[in-house]
């Protein structure tokens, strides 16, 4: 498919557009500043949607989701870029709402993420999956999608939108597209743009310790967090430093931390701050059994 998507900024224009979509509708929201790791979501939209079917990108930067001093009012806006992106990926439709069109009136009701919502980056980011489920919901609502897909660098997100889809009876497919990596092995985020050379020299400790963990995994789950941990320990010692939030072995469904003795699959979720910048990254694996390659982490 080629040509530009149809842009619509507004509810009523959004209706316009969404009226004339051939089913099925798939919907990949985003907060715009879009780079090559949106391609993976962008690409398993259009083949869920088929040939016949739209691909339908939000472009909205939620303020529910941002804490009072987070970089809700630097993050990157560039519409042009994003609707150029949009098109070389063969998206129908893009719905770019302002602030006022999402949030005509304060918000007094919202999405309670639940007791998982308040741990990894709730507990570091309070309020921020309260904001992340209201907007989905409210971007579900708008543009009645049969399916979403959902990148899965934001694993504990995909879990919790994957819960609410669930719980509240939304029917929606909710389907997950690869994590993908610049090749210095970084996880693409639109917030690698803020670090200096030497900080993303830094950043790369958080990969290489995935990667620690992932070779250390046929030796059980202890060993594997024990290889992270010792990578990100060097990395605390660099200039500039690598300042870590948590490093958690999971389970994979429901994030729950596994114990030392555990064997299975497993999600390793780090996030750290380097500079002024705050990253995450994560990697499915096994421990205590045969390790996935490298390019099966999430």
């Amino acid at each position: 498919m080629t040509g530009a998507p149809v842009l619509a900024r507004t509810r009523l224009g959004l209706v316009a557009v969404r009226s004339a979509l051939p089913a099925p509708v798939v919907l990949v929201p985003t907060m715009g500043a879009l780079h090559d790791g949106h391609r993976s979501p962008l690409r398993l939209a259009r083949e869920l949607a088929g040939a016949d079917g739209s691909v339908l990108v939000s472009i909205f930067v939620n303020p529910l989701q941002f804490g009072p001093h987070e970089d809700f009012d630097r993050y990157p806006r560039p519409l042009e870029a994003d609707l150029a992106l949009c098109a070389a990926e063969g998206v129908t439709a893009v719905f770019a709402p302002s602030r006022q069109q999402m949030y005509g009136r304060e918000s007094t009701v919202t999405v309670n993420p639940g007791e998982l919502g308040r741990a990894l980056e709730g507990a570091s980011r309070p309020g921020f999956f309260d904001g992340v489920l209201t907007v989905v919901l409210k971007l579900f609502q708008l543009t009645q999608p049969d399916a979403a897909v959902f990148g899965e660098k934001d694993a504990q997100q995909l879990v919790l939108i994957r819960r609410m889809v669930a719980d509240l009876d939304l029917g929606i497919h909710i389907a997950s597209a690869r994590l993908h990596r610049d090749p210095d092995g970084l996880a693409a985020s639109s917030r690698n743009a803020y670090l200096s050379e030497a900080e993303r020299s830094s950043a790369l400790a958080l990969p290489s310790a995935l990667d620690a963990a992932r070779a250390a995994a046929p030796e059980g789950a202890a060993a594997a967090l024990a290889a992270a941990e010792a990578v990100l320990g060097a990395a605390a010692l660099a200039s500039p430093p690598v300042k870590l939030d948590y490093l958690v072995l999971a389970d994979p469904d429901d994030l729950g931390e596994v114990s030392p003795e555990y064997t299975g699959p497993v999600v390793l979720l780090v996030a750290a701050k380097v500079g002024t910048t705050r990253l995450i990254d994560n990697a499915r694996f096994m421990v205590g059994g045969p390790t996935l390659t490298k390019g099966d982490g999430l």
